[in-house]
């Protein structure tokens, strides 16, 4: 692995980095003040401020970047990796800038991926121009979502059509007036392999018997920059058999390609976030004094920022080997990384924005800063494509069996006769 950007990467650092100091960080506040001002909060995609800095970002190059492929930038995900990183100083504004936020992305790869030549056209396109928003609706209220088997939505078939029927909640961007399209995961044959039971269909918002039953905050925020979180209701909705992604039975499969780039798309926008609180917690120390030194002279506030570096450090080349296994031998080879850095880059950057509040004092905790929605953010990645608990159980168990693979492979050597 080289642990140097390539040229392209280089000059698109470069790019990135003047489109955030020049119109991004600028942006912030009067952003945050249209988002409170509209009607539906969460339709953050008719600001005038997100419309502008769309328009500047597809000027200079920076649109679709997580894309590979001729149907995005043609990146790799190492290429990407930096780049996400400094979108992730500003989460809230600068992904959707380049219309390279969740949970768009993942499904514009999903569609890239699975879906026949019309999906495409219908909704892959829109998406790649950024015309219409998306939702993936997987989890649900009533079963244990971090097993995505125990989904109880149905789909059945009637004809020529699908007929979906079930709830789903925390259902990432439904909120927002521009998401015209679903992604739903559900049951086509309960009586099939626990992982060939699911399907997954691609369902129009306007067809009759979609329902946006209510907003769901998260440790109170309601998370207008991606067009919220919503409760959702499927009555009796009928789509046409055209409309399921892949075959019958290949739901789990998708969903597992599917999350696999989500997830370190989500680590690397998290290392920005920890770079901005580090950024935040090192001037805060500079211009405060308790006890009648600086805080930056005080030895347990040193003791955090050193602490801060080496985490991220770590988490960096975590990420950067991940995304280079990912280009070089795929995402199933690079399973063990992935699942990695999953655990420990939302712990890592949640420790670290945690010290920055500390050290904003009160401060921290209002909205005067962005430290606390951004704890509120990063606590969700413990959850999202998978709680913590799950990936160390099946990190924990792959490892056990490469282990015990050693000791056998080692005693077998051990007993071959000598010459």
């Amino acid at each position: 692995m080289e642990f140097a950007h390539d040229e392209r990467t280089e000059a698109l650092m470069v790019e990135l980095t003047d489109f955030m100091e020049s119109h991004v960080y600028p942006a912030e506040l009067g952003y945050a003040e249209e988002l409170a001002s509209m009607e539906n909060t969460h339709a953050f995609t008719d600001s005038p401020t997100m419309k502008r800095l769309q328009a500047e970002a597809r000027r200079r190059g920076l649109w679709n970047l997580f894309l590979p492929g001729t149907e995005g930038a043609g990146l790799t995900n190492l290429q990407y990796a930096p780049l996400a990183e400094i979108t992730g100083r500003s989460k809230f504004l600068a992904p959707a800038a380049l219309n390279c936020s969740a949970p768009d992305t993942g499904n514009m790869e999903l569609l890239s991926m699975f879906g026949t030549e019309e999906q495409k056209r219908q909704w892959l396109e829109p998406l790649l121009e950024g015309e219409i928003r998306s939702a993936f609706a997987m989890t649900e209220p009533d079963v244990a979502s971090s097993d995505a088997t125990n989904v109880e939505t149905r789909i059945e078939r009637d004809g020529d059509d699908y007929v979906i029927n079930g709830r789903k909640w925390f259902i990432s961007g439904a909120m927002n007036p521009n998401c015209k399209l679903f992604i739903v995961m559900g049951k086509t044959d309960p009586s099939a392999h626990r992982h060939r039971q699911q399907s997954q269909i691609l369902v129009p918002r306007d067809t009759p018997g979609v329902k946006v039953v209510r907003a769901m905050e998260v440790l109170g925020y309601s998370d207008n920059h991606s067009g919220g979180h919503a409760e959702v209701l499927f009555e009796n909705v009928r789509v046409p058999v055209g409309n399921l992604i892949g075959g019958e039975g290949e739901g789990f499969a998708i969903a597992q390609a599917r999350l696999g780039p989500g997830r370190i798309h989500h680590c690397m926008r998290a290392i920005g976030m920890a770079e901005r609180a580090i950024d935040m917690m090192c001037a805060r120390a500079d211009e405060r004094v308790a006890f009648g030194k600086q805080l930056s002279e005080q030895g347990v506030i040193r003791d955090w920022i050193a602490e801060s570096r080496v985490r991220i450090e770590q988490l960096r080349l975590m990420v950067l080997k991940t995304a280079w296994l990912m280009d070089t031998v795929g995402n199933k080879g690079a399973h063990t990384e992935i699942q990695a850095i999953k655990i420990a880059t939302p712990a890592a950057v949640e420790w670290i924005i945690d010290k920055a509040i500390q050290i904003h004092g009160a401060g921290g905790l209002s909205q005067d800063f962005i430290l606390a929605e951004s704890a509120a953010y990063v606590r969700t990645l413990r959850f999202a494509d998978g709680p913590d608990e799950v990936h160390k159980n099946a990190l924990a168990r792959n490892e056990l069996k490469a282990q015990r693979a050693r000791r056998e492979a080692s005693a077998q050597r051990s007993v071959q006769p000598v010459g």
